[in-house]
């Protein structure tokens, strides 16, 4: 079966495929096939019979269609890299931390959350205090920060005591209040 035969055919089963054919139809995939590629990739990953090393390949597909799913708007971007931090935290809590490779090393995934983040903990928090009142544009914002640190529960047990986990450690209390 060709990839083109592959992309009009409904009825095909991207589940069954290996990841060396999902991988080469990913590269060409759009739109929905590509949010299926990931959707499938993710599904092999969470699988707890296969080794680890198997596991974080399929991963680390599903995040790199990921990254090509996403739309120019800011909501896209945020869908994308809050499910690309999610992912992340789950293989690092549930298949291991691997410091050798940033998409698995917590002080990687730590770092890549307070760069992607434009508020302090402090200033979301004296928003949230009345956000009721704000702007749609400074409610949305707060409800952005709020998706990028769903994982940190998670992430901040996998980190060092130092400042950036104690920010990290911050933000899961600020997020609390946030809309």
């Amino acid at each position: 079966m060709n990839a083109d035969a592959d992309r009009e055919d409904p009825s095909c089963d991207l589940s069954t495929w290996t990841i060396e054919r999902l991988r080469s139809f990913a590269e060409d995939a759009q739109g929905r096939q590509l949010e299926s590629v990931s959707v499938v990739a993710q599904g092999h990953a969470y699988r707890a019979g296969e080794p680890h090393e198997v596991r974080k390949q399929w991963a680390k597909l599903s995040l790199r269609v990921n990254q090509r799913l996403h739309g120019d708007g800011p909501w896209d971007e945020a869908r994308a890299v809050q499910q690309n931090f999610m992912l992340r935290t789950w293989v690092i809590d549930q298949v291991g931390p691997d410091d050798e490779d940033d998409d698995w090393s917590p002080d990687a995934l730590a770092s890549d959350t307070v760069t992607a983040l434009v508020l302090t903990p402090a200033e979301a928090l004296a928003l949230a205090d009345y956000w009721r009142s704000l702007a749609v544009e400074q409610i949305s914002e707060l409800r952005r920060h709020k998706n990028l640190t769903a994982h940190l529960d998670r992430l901040v047990d996998h980190l060092q005591p130092g400042p950036v986990r104690d920010q990290l450690l911050a933000w899961t209390e600020t997020r609390q209040h946030l809309p």
